[in-house]
């Protein structure tokens, strides 16, 4: 899955030296205001998430009704490169209410509907432990990167290079013949990425001494970014679960 690059500000009021110093939360009820809205949209969009997931390992009718209708399936992801292209692109696009709720939302719905499909290849066991660990991972590297005083924000050019080399080896995987040792060290690789991912844009969130931050404007980014990270270590784990 595409990882989203994080938009950094830099307050203009600083002078020449400014790009040193990047956007800060100047009241700690802003910061608090912001931060509970990013956690309750994200939490809003994994409910959403689940519940499509839930209808595609329960509900057999709804597995062979997608069965049967495949280009259901590449409509949702054109849908979800779409809309996650303008979002994050398209300043207008995600800070301007509604809009920005609608085009979350319609993602939202797209990438839902693309992971219960995936989950439904999969037995229950298998998608119900997947959910836990991707649970009991996310709440303990969100705690972390709340309390750590390492500065995560400073390895963002580490992480999207770290990125790229992931891309490449899996596209050479594509090429190996069917070896579940490749697999499983390629969704090791990933979950451990999307990890420092998920500590990254939460610091980012955060603010306060780190030294880059997202402005309070962004929340739809930042629950997005948040989301993204939790899909892919969930499908990352699946993936671990199926090669061992």
């Amino acid at each position: 899955m595409a990882q989203v690059q994080q938009v950094m500000y830099v307050d203009p009021s600083l002078g020449e030296d400014g790009g040193n110093t990047q956007f800060d939360f100047t009241e700690q009820t802003i910061r608090k205001a912001f931060i509970r809205k990013v956690y309750a949209i994200l939490m809003c969009q994994l409910l959403v998430t689940m519940g499509f997931i839930a209808l595609f390992v329960f509900h057999e009718p709804t597995i062979q009704f997608v069965r049967q209708n495949t280009y259901l399936f590449w409509v949702a992801l054109a849908v979800v490169f779409v809309s996650m292209i303008a979002m994050a692109c398209c300043d207008n696009v995600r800070r301007t209410t509604p809009m920005n709720f609608i085009f979350l939302f319609i993602f939202t719905l797209a990438q839902s509907f693309l992971l219960g499909v995936a989950t439904s290849s999969f037995e229950i066991n298998e998608v119900f432990m997947a959910v836990g660990i991707t649970a009991a991972v996310c709440l303990g590297l969100t705690l972390f990167a709340f309390q750590t005083k390492w500065d995560f924000t400073l390895i963002g050019g580490g992480l999207v290079a770290a990125s790229m080399v992931l891309l490449m080896f899996g596209l050479i995987a594509i090429f190996i013949p069917s070896n579940n040792i490749v697999r499983l060290v390629y969704a090791s690789l990933g979950v451990l990425l999307f990890s420092l991912y998920l500590v990254y844009d939460t610091q980012l969130m955060m603010g306060g001494k780190h030294k880059y931050s997202i402005s309070p404007e962004e929340y739809i980014f930042a629950a997005l970014n948040l989301y993204l990270d939790i899909i892919n270590i969930f499908l990352l784990i699946l993936m671990i679960m199926r090669s061992s």
